[in-house]
């Protein structure tokens, strides 16, 4: 009789905004109108959840601001997010979180199972007790903790340059051994989503973008 696949160990945790105009995507408005942002917002939300409901994990969470609405699809538990400034947002995300947990925002619509898949295989956490993925602006896409500890994310300055390059240097400081995931470009600006829908012609986000088309200054 084969023996069953052990479980996957790692919960992946979604931290989100739900997408909602005036609220998402700030930055694409102008060209973009608020409700427009939002459409591109929920579809990169969308390819986010697609890609991480592919891939096998011990929870898939939704840690979200706002309500879920129907582009979540089954699979996901749901936590709301805390208060507080994102650094206290993603520490209370690992912070409710037992056993080794793999974090990744919305922001990245070109991410696949593929790119996901070095943090999340039976052998992740051998000699290695974090997964990082820096994101082009300076910031990072994805957080991974063998065991989760939010003392490793409060206090760290978020949504600047240097803000990747802070949380690496403190999973360092603590003695981690950190291994790297590739480099994404979020979503900020109307230049980041028009490079990041080339990346991925084939998924929601460049769909919508294709489909749309900006309302301001017409």
């Amino acid at each position: 009789m084969t023996a069953a696949p052990a479980p996957a160990p790692t919960t992946i945790l979604v931290i989100a905004k739900e997408p909602l105009p005036g609220r998402v995507k700030t930055r694409l408005t102008p060209p973009y109108t608020p409700a427009q942002a939002a459409e591109l917002a929920e579809a990169s939300l969308h390819d986010t959840l697609r890609a991480v409901r592919a891939m096998p994990a011990r929870r898939r969470v939704l840690v979200l601001d706002g309500r879920p609405g129907s582009w979540l699809p089954a699979g996901f538990d749901v936590r709301p997010q805390c208060t507080g400034g994102l650094d206290e947002r993603l520490a209370a995300a690992f912070a409710a979180t037992t056993g080794p947990a793999l974090l990744i925002g919305m922001d990245t619509p070109q991410v696949t199972a593929a790119l996901l898949a070095p943090a999340l295989a039976p052998d992740a956490w051998r000699q290695c007790d974090a997964w990082f993925g820096a994101a082009a602006d300076g910031g990072f896409w994805a957080l991974g903790l063998a065991a989760p500890d939010p003392r490793l994310l409060r206090g760290v300055p978020m949504s600047t340059a240097t803000t990747g390059a802070v949380q690496r240097a403190r999973l360092t400081a603590a003695g981690l051994r950190v291994r790297e995931l590739p480099v994404l470009r979020d979503v900020d600006t109307p230049a980041d989503a028009a490079a990041v829908a080339a990346a991925a012609p084939g998924g929601r986000f460049a769909a919508t973008l294709a489909r749309l088309t900006p309302e301001a200054g017409r």
